[in-house]
């Protein structure tokens, strides 16, 4: 668990499986284009998503599409929804000024 733990503590990868939580396959170039990485940069953090199970991968042609893993085990399901959902309570929350 705490590689898994590990895997969503960096923002793009979180970022990553945000935009893959909709349930649908997304391509490398689409997961670039909206978190701004660079290809390489993009397929170390899918590397380590997928070496960790959180996600598979499908070649397309050129293309290599992504997808949260179906088969994670319920409370590792558990816990990606707890952390997507706790980034976005952040991300909705006011700013709040230092003292």
């Amino acid at each position: 668990m705490i590689t898994i733990l590990s895997a969503l503590a960096e923002p793009t990868r979180l970022g990553a499986l945000r935009l893959l939580a909709d349930g649908g396959e997304h391509c490398v170039c689409e997961l670039m284009d909206k978190l701004g990485a660079s290809q390489s940069r993009m397929s170390r953090h899918m590397n380590v998503l997928k070496i960790n199970g959180l996600v598979v991968d499908r070649r397309d042609a050129q293309w290599v599409r992504f997808r949260i893993n179906p088969e994670l085990p319920p409370h590792v399901k558990t816990v990606i929804d707890s952390v997507l959902a706790a980034a976005d309570a952040e991300l909705a929350a006011p700013k709040r000024k230092a003292a």
